[in-house]
């Protein structure tokens, strides 16, 4: 008995014609990859050399984030991720293919490029999630070597937090942007790009018209040991359904995993929401657990659908989205609530 057949049968036809219209409609601008925030155009080049030439969207959203897991100016993912309070880089990563399947690593030290150990666990072992020093042990049994992920910057960074150690991860937006701007005007270390989690997610729609996602992170700047948030974890940070779409999301990973953010997402897409509106209801939500603290948090969610259709919403302003396709490579601000 097919999908359709058994969904007349059990009275629920109500869903078929939403079903079917992601799963038999032609795909526009396949294909095409998104990720989040605008500096990661450079990794959606890496994703794009993959699809242009008709490879898998699992093999371009692996290559795409590589980019700035091994960028040691990009203190928020990888290779020059600031540390957490102890002065140590932490890394989390998953990834999600079109057949469900899907991997991740946490709090994974010494490895440089997370996402593929996530990959391997996926495709290698029998689990969704390794962590900790299980996942370092995996890793290095694959023939990954250890590696010093503090770079002197990250470092000098971390050693000039300590001298006050405050740690808010609920900073507000416009405390924070005004920290941001004296402490450059100053030629100062301060991160940046860690304080408003500028996680990397990316989503690609391949030639034969397959989802993939990665998400990669090294967390929030000087996070209490052991802390995880959303980016690892699937169904929070990121989420793949062939049939309807991908989402992906970075900000307060604690208040993305309240919600179970991305599959909200993917879940009001298959209802026949577009993304940018499915987006929007996942920031509604954060914004309905938070009430008047609504304003010390960003969340940002991006988000494709089976038709290449993509779109992306905040929390605050400031919050952008890589695109690239056949007619266009370019970034910009999504919509926001405030």
């Amino acid at each position: 008995m097919n999908r359709k057949r058994f969904l007349q049968l059990t009275g629920l036809t109500g869903l078929v014609w939403n079903t079917k219209s992601f799963a038999d409609t032609q795909a526009v601008n396949k294909p095409v990859v998104i990720s989040t925030w605008a500096p990661n155009v450079k990794a959606n080049k890496a994703a794009w050399d993959i699809l242009s030439k008709g490879g898998a969207a699992l093999d371009a959203v692996e290559a795409g984030v590589m980019i700035p897991e091994a960028d040691p100016t990009d203190n928020s993912v990888g290779y020059g991720g600031l540390p957490d309070r102890d002065g140590k880089v932490t890394l989390d990563a998953c990834i999600m293919n079109h057949l469900g399947q899907c991997g991740s690593v946490l709090y994974l030290e010494h490895i440089m490029h997370p996402i593929k150990v996530a990959r391997l666990v996926m495709e290698q072992t029998p689990h969704v999630q390794l962590a900790g020093d299980g996942a370092l042990k995996f890793a290095l049994s694959k023939g990954f070597k250890k590696q010093n992920l503090l770079t002197p910057q990250s470092e000098k960074a971390w050693k000039q937090w300590l001298k006050t150690s405050q740690y808010d991860p609920n900073r507000s937006v416009k405390e924070l942007e005004e920290k941001i701007k004296r402490e450059q005007q100053k030629n100062e270390p301060w991160p940046v790009a860690s304080l408003n989690h500028d996680t990397i997610g990316m989503l690609a729609l391949d030639a034969n018209g397959n989802l993939s996602g990665a998400c990669t992170t090294s967390g929030m700047a000087f996070k209490m040991r052991g802390r995880i948030g959303d980016s690892p974890i699937i169904g929070a940070g990121l989420f793949v359904d062939n049939e309807v779409g991908a989402a992906t999301a970075t900000g307060l990973g604690e208040e993305i995993v309240k919600i179970c953010g991305a599959h909200v997402i993917v879940e009001m897409m298959r209802n026949g929401t577009s993304p940018e509106d499915a987006c929007k209801e996942a920031v509604r939500r954060v914004i309905k657990n938070n009430g008047d603290k609504t304003n010390t948090i960003q969340t940002g969610f991006i988000a494709i659908n089976k038709k290449g259709e993509y779109g992306g919403y905040s929390v605050g302003n400031n919050f952008t989205m890589a695109i690239r396709h056949s007619q266009l490579e370019t970034s910009v601000e999504t919509k926001s609530w405030f």
